[in-house]
């Protein structure tokens, strides 16, 4: 797939890039290069593959979820800045 120079400076409009004229002729290269890539892996052979979901049969260990009481809140709350009604108190966050 070939790109053009117009091509470079629509993509460059569109993600807001302010691109210097002379700038364009390296950006032009690096994304053929990209594309190129893409088509290279595009057309690697996976007909005769297995599946793959990962790299090894490892599987995330999850832990029951409980609720425990902690006893010494306290010690815990001492860290705080701000607290309110045994509580951390922080920023509202908008």
């Amino acid at each position: 797939m070939k790109v053009s120079k117009e091509e470079i400076l629509h993509i460059a409009n569109l993600a807001d890039l302010e691109i210097k004229e002379n700038e364009v002729e390296e950006y032009l290269l690096n994304l053929q290069d990209i594309l190129n890539f893409a088509n290279i892996v595009n057309e690697a052979p996976v007909e005769n593959l297995d599946i793959t979901i990962g790299a090894n049969e490892a599987k995330n260990v999850f832990r029951k979820d409980e609720i425990k009481i902690f006893e010494d809140n306290q010690s815990l709350l001492q860290n705080a800045p701000t607290q309110e009604q045994n509580m951390f108190k922080i920023p509202k966050v908008l």
